[in-house]
């Protein structure tokens, strides 16, 4: 299926900046290449840290490489109400006007003022994969799901493209166990409102007064 888009399930981590790594696991040091991830140049790294909020902490929270130029940590819902830290929904790199938290490495601590957020669910492809498709970069589509006895449809999906993206939906824990996802997870977009894209808050409000589209 041309259209079949993959879904993959991202669990809670983090992205740091060299800075801020080096002063959580000591000068000079370097991200340890555990495995590549899907997309072209990630790659999850052994090191761990522990993020602490108001209402407690989480260990051994995964770090994602290479480095960025801002440390962003990305939770999902669930995760920010067991910390204590406001919800905060966006799109990965936009952390202006984010929450922080406590970061705690095996040499020092570090407390960022901004940088925690809810990842809004995305879906990669190429300049090719979005001309098949016919939507563009940061369209907001619906992707239904192909599932046994719990599909759904996932609305405000972000479409981001780029020539070195692999095809693959990213959806946080909370999203990804809302619906069976078995050995092969897989999405397609749906088209309604004849394609065009469309506030599913705004739908709701219509069929709620008794608007039919």
């Amino acid at each position: 299926m041309k259209s079949k888009i993959p879904i993959e399930i991202s669990a809670k981590h983090i992205h740091l900046c060299r800075a801020d790594f080096e002063k959580l696991f000591g000068e000079g040091r370097e991200l340890t290449f555990v495995k590549e991830l899907s997309q072209p140049g990630q790659f999850l790294a052994e090191e761990r840290l522990t993020i602490e909020g108001p209402r407690g902490q989480m260990e051994h929270v995964a770090i994602l490489g290479p480095f960025r130029k801002e440390t962003q940590v990305e939770l999902a819902i669930t995760d920010t109400r067991k910390l204590g830290i406001e919800k905060v929904i966006r799109q990965s790199g936009d952390i202006e006007g984010t929450p922080g938290c406590r970061l705690i490495g095996p040499k020092d601590s570090l407390d960022l003022e901004k940088g925690v957020i809810v990842a809004k669910r995305h879906i990669h492809m190429t300049p090719s994969d979005a001309y098949r498709m016919h939507v563009k970069d940061n369209e907001e589509v619906f992707v239904i799901t192909q599932s046994y006895e719990r599909a759904l449809i996932y609305a405000n999906v972000v479409v981001r493209v780029h020539p070195d993206f692999v095809l693959a939906m990213h959806v946080d824990t909370d999203e990804g166990n809302a619906f069976d996802h078995g050995e092969e997870q897989y999405g397609v977009i749906l088209k309604l409102f004849d394609g065009n894209a469309y506030s599913l808050s705004d739908w709701a409000d219509e069929l709620l007064s008794g608007i039919q589209r």
